[in-house]
């Protein structure tokens, strides 16, 4: 048996499920049967190492070869069937399954559904709404857009933690170098020096001593940490705790914010696009939010099925800013919400970018000035008794 995580739309709000099941298709059925819809199945991860992920349907490349296949004038069944014959991974018995559907008369929408662990909800949905309106081609052209938007973001964030966290690290290990191996060692040669030394020095002495003779114990605290801290960054609950205490810190609680509200705008817009109505749009992409922001976008969508507008709704909730409650005005009276919800969408985007790049610039000179100012004072303190040794010879 394994642990589930279970994303599910019940009452038009998203709830989440913890299972035990035997498979993802038995976790399903689990929450199928609690009478809600099924949006995504994860496995929880078990034990203090990180459980290896099969490698994941890569969607964006799979719609964009279809879009290819599309355009040169082949037939939906034809292009599903060809992308099927090139595949060489797991991908193709994805594919191979969903030809079969195709042919059985299922629609697009009704194959992909069979397959949840490649095709997400918001997916499926976008190419239900277009069977009906025709455009299939628009729609999935908009959801790589959507996706590549999506992407470019999140990978500026990653890079601009990517040097802060080896500076971090590589700071630490330094540290740690100094502490564990070389004070001991100096800790020994100035042993009858304490009383004459500064109060630093004569701290740093007695964790030299005390680490000298308990190096088994120390490397055992070391060997835990670190352990300790392979199981936080694994742990889905110790990560949000973590994002817990980040939102504590203003700047970082504003920036996080508008990243969230770019990712509602975006994923709200291209349903709302792609014919679906609000309420159903608005219920189907809470569960891309922080768990914080979750009740406020409840409270919107039962305003907003009771017939109030959405600019107001998302103003009195907080889910929006000054400028975006202006462009929701707009959409509202030319009556195209959708693609100024995707305007926002790259406001936002747009915003977070400078701000990245403000910080790669200032954040990692700041950190690396903050180390080497921390194993400096190391550095000095344990040669302050040879410092103090040259004074009195002189």
């Amino acid at each position: 048996m394994q642990q589930f995580e279970v994303k599910a739309l019940k009452a038009q709000s998203v709830v989440v499920l913890k299972l035990d099941a035997a498979s993802s298709d038995d976790a399903r059925n689990q929450a199928t049967q609690q009478g809600v819809r099924v949006i995504s199945v994860h496995a929880l991860r078990q034990g203090w190492m990180p459980a290896w992920r099969a490698q994941r349907f890569n969607l964006v490349l799979f719609t964009q070869e279809l879009l290819a296949l599309l355009d040169a004038g082949l037939s939906l069944i034809e292009a599903v069937e060809t992308l099927a014959e090139k595949a060489h991974d797991e991908s193709q018995d994805v594919l191979r399954k969903l030809t079969e559907s195709l042919y059985q008369g299922q629609s697009l929408s009704q194959a992909l559904q069979h397959f949840p662990q490649a095709f997400p909800e918001l997916y499926v949905a976008s190419v239900r709404a277009s069977e009906k309106t025709g455009d299939i081609v628009p729609t999935l052209q908009r959801f790589v857009t959507y996706q590549q938007q999506a992407d470019t973001i999140r990978k500026q964030i990653i890079s601009a933690s990517i040097y802060p966290a080896v500076v971090f690290v590589v700071g630490i290990v330094v540290a740690l170098f100094l502490l564990v191996y070389l004070v001991p060692k100096f800790s020994r040669i100035y042993e009858d020096m304490n009383s004459d030394l500064p109060f630093l020095s004569r701290m740093l002495l007695k964790w030299g001593s005390f680490a000298s003779d308990n190096m088994s114990l120390v490397l055992l605290g070391i060997g835990g940490m670190t352990a300790l801290a392979i199981y936080a960054a694994s742990n889905a609950q110790a990560r949000a705790r973590a994002l817990t205490l980040l939102w504590r810190i203003k700047s970082l609680r504003e920036r996080w914010y508008l990243v969230q509200l770019s990712r509602l705008y975006r994923s709200a817009g291209m349903l709302l696009r792609g014919g679906i109505p609000a309420v159903t749009a608005f219920s189907m992409v809470g569960g891309l939010l922080h768990p914080t922001l979750r009740p406020r976008l409840d409270k919107a969508i039962s305003r907003i099925r009771e017939g109030q507008p959405i600019s107001l709704v998302m103003q009195s909730c907080e889910l929006t800013t000054p400028v975006a409650v202006r462009m929701l005005r707009v959409g509202e009276k030319s009556g195209k919400m959708g693609d100024m919800m995707e305007r926002i969408a790259l406001f936002y985007d747009e915003d977070t970018a400078r701000w990245v790049d403000v910080f790669t610039r200032v954040f990692p000179p700041l950190l690396l000035l903050i180390i080497a100012l921390f194993i400096g004072t190391i550095v000095v303190s344990m040669y302050m008794p040879i410092f103090e040794l040259a004074g009195g010879l002189q």
